[in-house]
């Protein structure tokens, strides 16, 4: 325990990490898939496993520019020996002749290795006049020579299903002569925002209102989670409104997301809708910024409620629902990257919620991690999220933290940056 610690939570409230697990078992991958070309399978996700029916390389090819030869060639008891040009090999069109002793053929990266020639030596250490070549001695029979299964051999598995498929990827199945792919089909996922204080940015605000600032967040986050997203605009505090707004999401989307009124004791119609439309379970999550947070099903879709605070809602997407559309897009779950680093400055905090409070990551003079907290962490100002690159992540049984004090760090991924 810290040595800041004190006692915990009261029990009512869940661990954000088990509570990850219970929502994630509540949710499978979807069923569907298409093939697509390698040139529209960027940020897909692949739904079989690949196996390369290649070689690779196909051939023994050459690392560098230089000559090929043949190492018995060289004399031993020299550090140089000359030898007679016969001929050229690129990429693309190789040497067709035949190999004769003590000779060599100019060769280009990339292009075969000829028959009988087994060792490249780079050109900057050769020396070359007229037809006949001085060859500095390479290290050894092979060298910078790539030689054919090098890196693969044909039927050795590639990439498994539930990888998504970047640039890295793209670029190893065009190396094994791939054209099309099979992968889930995208999600798609519905979202609105609730309340008639909601206006739509541009326009002149009333007293007592407010920019819909939640849905363009969540519209971002679902951009960078990959999915497709229909945005049902702003839906007014009338209840047949709300109803009518969560059958039409639930008819067009894999998941309904809402954020706002999902906490216990909220005066407005979203939660009376919910436990009418669908089956919907509340809970209250020991996290900071968050706690009140809804999930279960409106027909066959998923429901997702996010608190209507606006860090309060990234947070909580970022921790529970982005894990949730993984595991709905079939991805492979990966566990978050986890840094130790030095607190500049003292952190504030009241024990009973884990806190993740954005921070700053940076290096220092001597090579060291350090995290600066963002300022004020209140979950409506927004501004500190856009300000961090990180989540400072604070014990649920933790109190105030000292400067200088080691906390964990958890640097935002792709999803938030």
């Amino acid at each position: 325990m810290s040595p800041h610690a004190t006692p915990s939570a009261p029990p009512s409230l869940l661990h954000p990490d088990q509570a990850i697990a219970l929502l994630l078992a509540k949710v499978s991958p979807v069923a569907d898939t298409e093939v697509v070309l390698l040139s529209d399978a960027f940020d897909r996700v692949l739904a079989e496993d690949l196996a390369s029916h290649i070689d690779l390389p196909p051939f023994d090819n050459s690392s560098m520019d230089g000559y090929a030869l043949r190492f018995a060639d060289l004399e031993p008891t020299q550090q140089q020996s000359r030898l007679q040009l016969i001929g050229n090999a690129f990429a693309g069109h190789g040497f067709t002749g035949k190999a004769r002793p003590h000779s060599c053929v100019r060769i280009m990266t990339g292009a075969p290795v000829p028959a009988g020639y087994d060792t490249v030596q780079m050109q900057e250490e050769t020396h070359a006049q007229g037809e006949w070549i001085t060859i500095n001695h390479p290290k050894g029979v092979g060298a910078n020579v790539r030689r054919r299964g090098e890196e693969l051999h044909q039927g050795t598995k590639v990439l498994k299903a539930g990888t998504q498929i970047g640039a890295a990827e793209l670029g190893v199945l065009a190396t094994i002569g791939i054209s099309q792919v099979r992968v889930y089909r995208r999600l798609k996922v519905a979202f609105f925002s609730t309340g008639d204080e909601l206006r739509p940015v541009g326009s002149e605000l009333a007293p007592g209102q407010i920019y819909d600032s939640n849905r363009y967040a969540i519209q971002g986050l679902l951009r960078r989670a990959g999915v497709e997203s229909l945005d049902l605009g702003v839906i007014a505090d009338d209840p047949e409104a709300i109803r009518h707004a969560f059958r039409t999401a639930a008819s067009q989307a894999d998941m309904v997301l809402t954020s706002g009124g999902v906490s216990v004791g909220d005066a407005d119609f979203t939660k009376q809708i919910l436990e009418e439309e669908g089956q919907i379970d509340f809970w209250k999550l020991a996290i900071k910024p968050g706690k009140p947070f809804a999930m279960g099903r409106i027909g066959k879709a998923v429901f997702c409620g996010l608190p209507g605070n606006p860090v309060s809602s990234m947070v909580t997407f970022y921790k529970l629902v982005w894990p949730i559309l993984n595991k709905m897009q079939g991805l492979t779950p990966t566990a978050p990257l986890l840094v130790n680093a030095s607190l500049t400055t003292p952190v504030r905090k009241h024990p009973g919620r884990v806190e993740y409070q954005r921070g700053i990551l940076t290096r220092n003079a001597q090579g060291e991690l350090e995290v600066a907290i963002t300022g004020s962490q209140g979950s409506g100002m927004l501004t500190s999220m856009s300000l961090a690159n990180c989540f400072v992540i604070l014990a649920q049984e933790q109190g105030d933290t000292p400067a200088g004090a080691t906390v964990t760090v958890e640097p935002f991924n792709s999803v938030l940056c």
